[in-house]
This record gives C-alpha cells, sequence and structure tokens, in this order.
C-alpha cells in the first residue's frame, strides 16, 4: 500500500510539474513580444536600424512617449478609445443586464424563441453588417461621429451584447429566488428587486462581461475605420494603422513602437486589477445554462 501510495504521489508530481512547465512556457511566448515592443519603443532610430535586434538600448529615449502623444496625435486617438470604449461598455452592460434579467426569472410567451435570436445572432459577421450600417447612420446623420460609433459597438454589431446576455442569463439562474420573494413579500416593486438586490449580486459577471466589451471594442479596427473618416476622431487602432503607414518609410520606429506600448497599458492594467473578478465571474455563472 506504500509503495502504490508513493508511485501516486509521484505521478500527481510529475504531472503538476509538467503543467506548470508547459504554462511557463506559455507565459514566456505571450510576453516576450511584448517584452521587446517596451524595449524598441526607448531606442532611436540608428539603434533600430543600424544596431543588433536584440540589442538593449545604450541610451533610454523616452522622448519617443512625448513624440508620438503629441506630434503624431496619438493623444487624441487615445481620447476617443476612452470615451468610445466606456460610452459602449456601461450602456452595453445596462441593455445586457436588463434583457438577461428578464429571460432567467420571467416566464412568458416568445421567451425561448427571443433567447434563441440573441444567441444565433453571435454567428452573423461583423462585415455583414458594414454597410446597412453605414446607410443607417449617415440618414441618422450619425456618420463619422464618436457617439454613432459609440451607439454601434453597444447594441452588439461585434457580438458584444448578445454574448453578455446569453453569459448573464446562466448568472442570473444560480442567484437564489427566495431573495426575490422575500423582497416582494417586503413590498419592493420589480424593478426594485432588480436594481437594489440582483444587479449588485451579479457584480462578479458584470465585471466579466464589462471587461469582455471593453477588451473588444478597444482593438476593433474595421467598424472605426468604415465609419470614421475624420483624422481628428480617430480611435486607437485606426490611429495606429495609420501611423505605421507614415512612419515606416520615415524610418521612425521608436515612436511607433511608443504607441504600441501606451495602447497596450490600458490593457495591461486591466488585467491586472479585475484578473480575480474576471476568473470568477467565467466559473459563476456555469452552474445552470
Amino acid at each position: 500500500m506504500n509503495e502504490a501510495a508513493s508511485q501516486k504521489q509521484a505521478g500527481l508530481w510529475l504531472s503538476k510539474t509538467v503543467v506548470r512547465l508547459l504554462l511557463l512556457l506559455w507565459t514566456l511566448i505571450v510576453l516576450y513580444p511584448v517584452f521587446w515592443t517596451f524595449v524598441t519603443s526607448l531606442k532611436n532610430n540608428q539603434q533600430v536600424m543600424l544596431g543588433k535586434p536584440w540589442d538593449f538600448p545604450s541610451v533610454l529615449h523616452f522622448e519617443n512617449y512625448a513624440d508620438v502623444w503629441n506630434r503624431a496625435h496619438f493623444g487624441s486617438y487615445f481620447m476617443n478609445s476612452i470615451l468610445v470604449t466606456a460610452g459602449s461598455t456601461i450602456l452595453s452592460l445596462a441593455l445586457a443586464s436588463m434583457t438577461a434579467y428578464v429571460l432567467a426569472r420571467y416566464s412568458f410567451k416568445g421567451r425561448g424563441i427571443l433567447y434563441f435570436i440573441y444567441v444565433a445572432s453571435m454567428m452573423i459577421p461583423t462585415t455583414l453588417g458594414l454597410i446597412p450600417l453605414f446607410f443607417l447612420l449617415s440618414d441618422m446623420h450619425l456618420s463619422n461621429s464618436l457617439f454613432g460609433l459609440t451607439l454601434v459597438y453597444s447594441v452588439g454589431t461585434i457580438g458584444i451584447l448578445p454574448l453578455g446576455i446569453f453569459f448573464l442569463v446562466g448568472f442570473y439562474k444560480t442567484l437564489p429566488k427566495e431573495l426575490e420573494e422575500a423582497a416582494t413579500i417586503d413590498g419592493c416593486s420589480f424593478s426594485g428587486i432588480f436594481f437594489r438586490i440582483m444587479l449588485p449580486l451579479s457584480s462578479p459577471g458584470l465585471v466579466t462581461v464589462g471587461i469582455m466589451n471593453a477588451l473588444t471594442v478597444w482593438n476593433e479596427y474595421i467598424m472605426a475605420t468604415v465609419l470614421i473618416n475624420d483624422p481628428v476622431k480617430y480611435t486607437i487602432p485606426v490611429g495606429i494603422a495609420v501611423m505605421q503607414g507614415e512612419m515606416q518609410y520615415r524610418t521612425e520606429w521608436g515612436p511607433l513602437f511608443a504607441g504600441l506600448s501606451i495602447s497596450m497599458i490600458p490593457v495591461i492594467v486591466m488585467y491586472v486589477i479585475y484578473q480575480r473578478q474576471i476568473t470568477g465571474g467565467l466559473t459563476a455563472g456555469a452552474l445552470k445554462g
């Protein structure tokens, strides 16, 4: 028995070690290009073009960040992305949470069909709605507008609203019905039950959906390219594409990589702050579907 137990423990230790080594290898693969992006952002043109690609800069050129922020109008791109991402995330969370709560907790005719329509809309390609959306926004005088782009992102053209509804429906089904019954006995209205009780309890799911929405909108390129043609209103993905087309012929690799580094900082900070909420929210809604 002792020999069998020791062999079992040795096998478990070996399997855990292999898994940890694979995770460590994957971490290095992911962090390697991020690390060299920040390193290259601190080089000047001579160090990038004439030096060895893997050399560390002998002098740190932090002025690349100020250069790209002011001269290349990256500060404008950054603020536009902040406004669009924050606005679309808040509006999408409000729509997804209320819709998911009704679909999860109330029975009415057509509920299953409506839920199926939302879930099925996730399979519609984003590019399929580009032309209709362009003409629709033009008719509503919202084309070439950050507000119009925010509305497009919020209603789920890129699949975030249906995904949020799909995720939150499963999350709301895990919450006990006794809370609603007790609140109803105390005289709380339907809206009061949702905003005072159910919405605060669903904060882990809301954080997870909100982060997925924010990351998707932050990196979205196709919609912003088609619907925005004013350089002053470019978001970060469009601005970086324009900068790449200009700076690669002027060999301004340092400022270009500085812009890429700035665009990654909010994503990294978001993951560091909300990593526990993300993992907790993903598992919390997996009990019922």
